[in-house]
């Protein structure tokens, strides 16, 4: 077994095992990801009514399914744990216990979704076909909800036991059936009606049930899954307990995260349908950008907690390093990237030229965006790895929430509206008052956030090391 093995000394070792893990993680996570993309340019492509009905959507639906998401992630420390102590049992044992937790946060989030009204309080005027394409859309995904929550079970047991490629395969084969479902529903294709944003909801709602199907299948007749024994069994408290424990702020701290764009996409409705699909292809863009370090983060996180399960604190030392400077490089490369090719992407994404146009004037900060998203990224997956999820979340309320999206409204919509404006005229000129003022302040509490959880990090690492340690030999 892996964890058995003694402690290299290189950290190039550590390094290459982490992108080992983190490709096919990577993989898999642009595959998902692609779900938005393909929703956001087949919508692009259909009419502006339909980019913002997609916009103000995926801002709803996002914001309740990564927050779930997060509870349903505790179970990848916990796991890798247990498998790096070689407790295979409590693996499949703990997996079960997840997908009942998933189940039930199905419900919570589909309650949360037959009510997009309330979302929309922060839009202003909302046009009604607009309207009417938010309601349908979120109707749809309400039907996803409990596979794409179950199937993240199926995610976190992979990582957590070094076996990513699982997830990545059935990842790559559901973009084929969703680009073939958003034709048919989105276009009325083959005698269907066309359904617009709502047939984007629908196409996701049927993939994530092959999914889940694909993946239930794979546990069942890969050797490599069933010496786990995973099976759902009865509701176990005290697992639940745990789950829960570290599961709920670590979905407090996605939420965090992903409420900047979610809000950001709400206040911004404000400036007009054209901003608003400017907004979107931005924040699409930065959601892209955003897999490369969430992937190392899984990766290093699993294979530090492996480390953690298996008491060697130094291999899991070494491993969250290694898992930093990959992040480090791969942010550079990517805001190199984005830089040079800006107006690819503005063509891929849309034919509308409004929309374009204020795209390009958002897309001048992502790659600073994406420089502190990395780094902040990476420093809350590693401190998940020790189980440490509170902390974590009352410093990124402060940078994200309070810097970030409050300081970004008061400035961006509210009293101090227009303060930024000469600031913005040298780092993104030509670009909306309000949606600028949102990213630039998105990209503040994103720095500061970084800056915080680091220390954090390093201050829990010591703190291990110290009291292992003292541990008798």
């Amino acid at each position: 077994m892996r964890s058995a093995t003694p402690s290299p000394v290189t950290l190039g070792f550590y390094i290459k095992e982490t992108l080992r893990q983190a490709w096919p993680v990577l993989i898999s996570s642009w595959a998902g990801i692609a779900f938005g993309g393909i929703d956001t340019a087949m919508a692009g492509h259909a009419s502006a009514a339909d980019l913002q009905a997609m916009a103000l959507s995926v801002s709803i639906y996002i914001t309740i399914f990564v927050g779930l998401m997060g509870v349903v992630h505790a179970l990848i420390p916990i796991l890798a744990q247990h498998y790096g102590g070689g407790r295979y049992l409590d693996v499949g044992r703990t997996w079960g216990q997840g997908v009942w937790l998933a189940l039930g946060l199905s419900l919570v989030g589909a309650a949360t979704m037959l009510f997009p009204d309330f979302w929309l309080m922060l839009s202003g005027d909302v046009e009604p076909a607009v309207r009417n394409g938010i309601t349908w859309y979120l109707r749809a995904l309400i039907l996803a909800l409990p596979a794409t929550l179950v199937f993240r079970t199926i995610y976190a047991l992979g990582a957590a036991v070094s076996r990513p490629k699982t997830v990545m395969t059935i990842n790559l084969i559901s973009i084929v059936f969703k680009f073939l479902f958003n034709w048919l529903f989105m276009f009325g294709k083959l005698g269907l009606p066309a359904m617009g944003a709502a047939g984007a909801g629908l196409s996701t709602a049927v993939v994530g049930w092959l999914c889940l199907g694909m993946g239930l299948w794979v546990l069942r007749h890969d050797p490599y899954y069933t010496r786990f024994k995973p099976t759902l069994g009865r509701l176990h408290w005290p697992v639940l307990k745990e789950l829960l424990r570290l599961g709920l702020p670590m979905g407090g701290s996605y939420l965090v995260e992903v409420c900047a764009f979610s809000f950001m996409a709400l206040l911004i409705a404000r400036e007009g349908m054209f901003v608003s699909g400017g907004h979107q292809i931005a924040a699409n863009l930065a959601a892209l950008c955003y897999m490369m370090p969430m992937a190392v983060g899984v990766a290093s996180a699993s294979l530090t907690a492996q480390a953690i399960g298996a008491n060697d604190f130094k291999r899991a030392r070494k491993t969250g390093l290694a898992g930093l400077l990959v992040v480090l490089g791969g942010a550079l490369i990517t805001a190199t990237l984005l830089i040079v090719g800006r107006p690819l992407i503005l063509e891929a994404y849309t034919d509308d030229l409004q929309v374009a146009a204020v795209a390009a004037t958002l897309l001048q900060i992502i790659p600073f965006f994406h420089l502190c998203d990395a780094m902040q990224c990476i420093g809350s997956y590693l401190l998940r790895a020790y189980k440490v999820a509170v902390v974590p979340l009352l410093l990124q309320i402060v940078a994200l929430t309070g810097i970030g999206l409050i300081g970004g409204w008061w400035l961006g919509f509210g009293a101090g509206a227009g303060a930024l404006r000469p600031l913005i005229d040298v780092l993104m000129p030509g670009a909306p008052t309000g949606a600028a003022t949102m990213w630039l302040m998105a990209l503040t509490g994103l720095g500061l956030s970084a800056l915080l959880l680091h220390s954090w990090y390093w201050h829990v690492v010591k703190a291990h090391g110290r009291s292992h340690s003292r541990q008798p030999a």
